[in-house]
């Protein structure tokens, strides 16, 4: 069964709302919870950008919950989740505050997550997987290089463009640069293999505002070609590097649950 922790602890990022508490029994919307007063949150940094939902009071507002609702998908990995009062309903449960908080779009915030791996450089018999990661310049934790899709995109071309510009920093490239990396990367991402599509425990995550992502994973299985690449952090990364992919690695968000995927995939138990 789905749950979450993250996106129900403290304070909510960015900002000093405190959320109500949720005990991890009281998570379901089918558990009764007479108690549950979350505060309402939306940060004023998203209204009226371009990406940005309208408050979902405005009466020319009607979107087409759980459907494709022109270049925006408002539909749910999880299945159809609920509307109630005009408010979609977080698919996993409560979060202790509702609103939107600095996500983009009520319900759904869809997301492509590349996990870009190649075998650690090592003279040793053992074999040790490692993973691009970037360091977030929001709460300084490491995590795979991804971002938002953009309405109308292919989740798997936001994938590959979010790791250019996070890992490589291609925003700042000149064309010439550009031209030379998508010769190099053409055949490389074409074989991306599906991970994982579905919800993210996001800090972000509200009760009517939520993160979902769909993860690729591009293995460079003889380190020629992302192996040898100089890793530049841009956009919103502050860092990058190769990460050993061990037991206690930390990560942002449920980015550790897919890396772990990512592993087991690759790893063959003796």
């Amino acid at each position: 069964m789905l749950t979450h922790f993250k996106c129900r602890a403290g304070f909510y990022p960015r900002s000093n709302i405190e959320r109500d508490d949720v005990p991890d029994n009281k998570v379901s919307w089918d558990t009764e919870f007479k108690k549950y007063n979350p505060p309402t949150y939306t940060s004023p940094t998203i209204k009226g950008k371009p990406w940005a939902d309208p408050d979902i009071a405005k009466p020319d507002f009607k979107p087409k919950w759980n459907n494709l609702d022109g270049y925006v998908n408002r539909m749910s990995h999880t299945g159809n989740y609920k509307i109630l009062n005009g408010f979609p309903l977080n698919p996993v449960g409560r979060t202790g505050i509702t609103g939107r908080g600095v996500l983009g779009r009520w319900g759904p915030n869809h997301a492509a997550d590349p996990v870009v791996t190649r075998w650690k450089p090592d003279h040793s018999n053992r074999q040790i997987l490692q993973f691009i990661a970037i360091k977030r310049s929001d709460t300084r934790e490491w995590a795979l290089p991804g971002g938002m899709v953009d309405p109308g995109e292919k989740v798997a071309a936001t994938a590959i463009r979010e790791f250019q510009e996070e890992a490589l920093n291609t925003l700042e490239a000149s064309e010439a640069e550009k031209e030379s990396l998508k010769e190099k990367f053409n055949n490389f991402f074409s074989g991306g293999i599906e991970i994982y599509s579905g919800y993210v425990d996001d800090p972000r995550n509200t009760d009517n505002a939520w993160m979902e992502t769909v993860a690729y994973n591009f293995h460079d299985n003889e380190g020629s070609i992302v192996g040898e690449l100089k890793l530049n952090a841009g956009d919103d990364a502050v860092g990058v590097c190769w990460v050993d992919i061990t037991s206690d690695l930390k990560l942002y968000a449920s980015h550790k649950d897919i890396v772990d995927s990512v592993l087991a995939r690759h790893i063959t138990p003796n």
